[in-house]
């Protein structure tokens, strides 16, 4: 290549460069500002409570709950669970786009081999006599490449990289969602038990009261329509116990469901055990931390990044852009000739491209690109508000739920007192029914009530575990441990 060449193809790419500004993005900018989690006031919604590191829950933060038989199943679940399975294969589709975009930045290089054997027609040949045959042996390879000179390509990767790595974490919030049901489910079942518990035992006392009510009308001492009132407190009570039978194997169900299993697998667990609350604490850097703790916020940030690079690999779609394609072979009629100087053939062809004018395509593709990093901003930072609201009312609910439950057991205590004095003082002939009817329907308001408060403290300590994160810490968190940020804001 002469002198004279190589000032041609300078003068091109200065000229591409000079039109470059034919294709312009100016006036195209994102409007996303995140949230700095510095900024969000909780103190006031959080005074009071204990603030300790020990407060981060476990990644297997079930255990604290106390019931050996849960534990089996939240892993039988994180092994079979359909949701399991489609969070798998969205990381896995995450991961493929990732590598297919590292695979565009690389050059490609393809080799071809061929042999064909033809006739020629009469008006094929050019003597004009026909029947001529010819055997075509050929042999090449080819190569291409897109020299990256902006760094678009870099930054798609960069952009799907950050896509596959919101997905594996995805994949973790996935987990902790589905640990989290599980243990709600198997807390819903222990519920379900203890209220057909309640139900048996409101029909055993109805039974008792329409047996002294029968002795009562044989006596003399009620009425007719007492006992009637009686016998339908009675079917009232047996209604309440099919009901329950039917919640109970419900929730056997919902939890077989959330298993990846039939629903007879819900028949084969056993009883729940009496599920002890968590401890009312926060910790103490709360919430600095919980951007590295909860991994929906770190989906989050990582597709912030990614739209971010969307955005860079757009711009230079804007620029001059280099291509460089070559092929080379040998290719022959004759297979002594194969590889001699005559049948050898190469090219080269160095291409430079620039958009000029493409009635505003790159400009609207661009403009969506700043629209994704503004919708993901938006996403980021409704993630964070929720977050902190998640752990300010789960805390906030168990801070005084525990005077809740110690309240409605001594009205629990006191009605079941009230209960006994009166079926005695009814069994002897100088109660009053209406007492009896009225203390008895006490008493079992009172015992579903503490049944649901119980219940409701155990659903809350499972909603904090999740909302701080259930376990779960990134490998940026893990650093920042060492090496703490200025600033958690994100910001392009």
């Amino acid at each position: 290549m002469n002198s004279k060449t190589l000032r041609t193809g300078f003068s091109l790419v200065l000229l591409a460069m000079t039109l470059a500004g034919c294709a312009s993005y100016s006036g195209l900018n994102t409007e996303g500002v995140s949230l700095d989690a510095k900024n969000l006031k909780a103190g006031q919604s959080l005074s009071g409570v204990t603030l300790t590191p020990a407060a981060w829950p476990k990644s297997d933060w079930w255990k604290n709950l106390g019931d050996p038989q849960l534990d089996g199943l939240i892993r039988e679940a994180l092994r079979d669970s359909p949701d399991m399975q489609i969070a798998e294969a969205r990381a896995h589709q995450a991961s493929a786009a990732a590598y297919a975009a590292d695979a565009e930045r690389m050059p490609t290089l393809d080799a071809s081999a061929g042999i064909s054997r033809s006739r020629l027609a009469r008006d094929q040949d050019p003597s004009g006599q026909g029947g001529t045959y010819s055997t075509l042996r050929n042999l090449g390879a080819s190569f291409n490449y897109n020299f990256d000179l902006w760094g678009g390509q870099r930054a798609a990767w960069e952009a799907a990289l950050g896509q596959a790595r919101a997905a594996e974490v995805d994949q973790q919030a996935a987990q902790l969602t589905l640990s989290a049901d599980v243990a709600r489910a198997y807390s819903d079942l222990g519920q379900a038990h203890i209220v057909y518990d309640l139900a048996s035992e409101d029909l055993k006392r109805t039974r008792q009261m329409l047996d002294l009510s029968k002795r009562r009308l044989s006596a003399g001492i009620d009425s007719e329509y007492q006992f009637q009132q009686t016998e339908s407190l009675e079917a009232t009570s047996q209604a309440s116990l099919i009901d329950a039978e039917k919640r109970l194997q419900t929730a056997k169900i919902a939890l077989a469901v959330l298993l990846g299993k039939g629903p007879d697998r819900g028949n084969e667990i056993a009883r729940p055990k009496i599920l002890q609350a968590s401890a009312v604490a926060l910790p103490s850097v709360l919430p600095a931390e919980l951007l590295g703790r909860r991994p929906d916020l770190v989906a989050a940030r990582w597709r912030v990044e990614a739209a971010s690079k969307n955005i860079d690999a757009g711009k230079t779609r804007f620029y001059p852009n280099l291509n460089l394609s070559a092929a080379a072979g040998v290719e022959s009629l004759l297979g002594d000739a194969m590889f001699g100087s005559a049948s050898r053939f190469f090219n080269v062809g160095p291409t430079i491209s620039l958009p000029i004018f493409d009635g505003g395509r790159l400009r609207a593709d661009l403009d969506s690109r700043d629209a994704d990093y503004d919708l993901a901003v938006a996403q980021y930072n409704k993630s964070l508000v929720r977050a902190l609201g998640d752990v300010s009312d789960s805390i906030n609910q168990l801070r005084d739920i525990g005077r809740q439950i110690g309240a409605q057991q001594h009205a629990t205590d006191i009605a079941q007192n009230s209960y006994d004095t009166v079926v005695q003082r009814y069994g002897s002939g100088i109660g009053n029914y209406l007492d009896v009817l009225s203390i008895e329907q006490q008493l079992l308001q009172a015992q579903r009530q503490l049944a649901n408060l119980n219940a409701e403290q155990i659903d809350l300590s499972i909603q904090l575990m999740q909302a701080l994160g259930g376990g779960f810490q990134s490998e940026t968190q893990t650093a920042a441990d060492a090496n703490p940020p200025h600033s958690t804001t994100l910001s392009r």
